[in-house]
């Protein structure tokens, strides 16, 4: 059986760090790490098809990572949410932000950050499979 790393909490061991508890953080907060944390999934996927010239990995993650990607994922994803995901999604959606994005329309902006939400939810709160199962079938669903 494969054990499962909850890089979260390791990181917050390794440097000392308490835990916060997560219903302090703010959408926009569970983006910004949720963002980061789909880029090194998507990142590690593609760098792990093996060795090529680093445009040709970021031409290929960066189809992958952008917001209309991503609004794609969490629309075709959203009958698979529990409740309590699709509401944390939906506060990631609705959050007001002070920036946008360069290359997509505020709809799937705002779609994308509601996806990055979740998924910093789900990675803060140590839910890594879940995280891998949508992010999977998210994928899937582009075609």
């Amino acid at each position: 059986m494969e054990e499962s790393i909850d890089l979260y909490q390791k990181v917050l061991k390794e440097f000392g760090i308490k835990k916060q508890n997560i219903c302090t953080y703010s959408p926009l907060t569970m983006a910004y790490i949720g963002d980061a944390i789909y880029e090194i999934i998507i990142r590690s996927m593609v760098v792990g098809g093996g060795n090529e010239q680093v445009n040709h990995l970021h031409k290929k993650s960066s189809s992958l990572v952008k917001a209309e990607t991503q609004a794609k994922m969490i629309l075709g994803l959203q009958e698979e949410l529990t409740e309590e995901e699709l509401g944390i999604y939906k506060r990631g959606r609705n959050a007001k932000s002070f920036t946008s994005a360069k290359n997509a329309s505020i709809t799937d902006y705002r779609t994308a950050t509601g996806f990055e939400t979740l998924m910093g939810y789900l990675y803060m709160e140590g839910r890594t499979e879940r995280m891998f199962e949508l992010i999977k079938k998210g994928i899937s669903l582009l075609g």
